[in-house]
């Protein structure tokens, strides 16, 4: 099943290749088979992006990426 990404605009553009590479769509259905399993998914799917989606590509001054271990509701906001 394939899913329309929910991404501002700018990004959606910029981002737009990198969603069609095997990575992608190898985390995609990994994600999709576990939430199916009964596993929980922090943050749920629609707020995935939701940084992005905060800010345009055009108003970015500073990204930094990090990966931080969420293990609760309202962790990885």
């Amino acid at each position: 099943m394939t899913r329309e990404v929910v991404l501002e605009e700018s990004w959606k553009t910029v981002l737009q290749e990198e969603f069609t590479k095997l990575y992608m769509k190898t985390l995609g259905d990994f994600l999709r088979s576990e939430k199916a399993a009964g596993k929980i998914i922090y943050p749920k799917g629609a707020l995935i992006f939701n940084a992005l989606n905060s800010t345009p590509l055009n108003k970015l001054k500073v990204l930094i990426l990090v990966q931080d271990p969420y293990n609760g509701p309202n962790q990885a906001h």
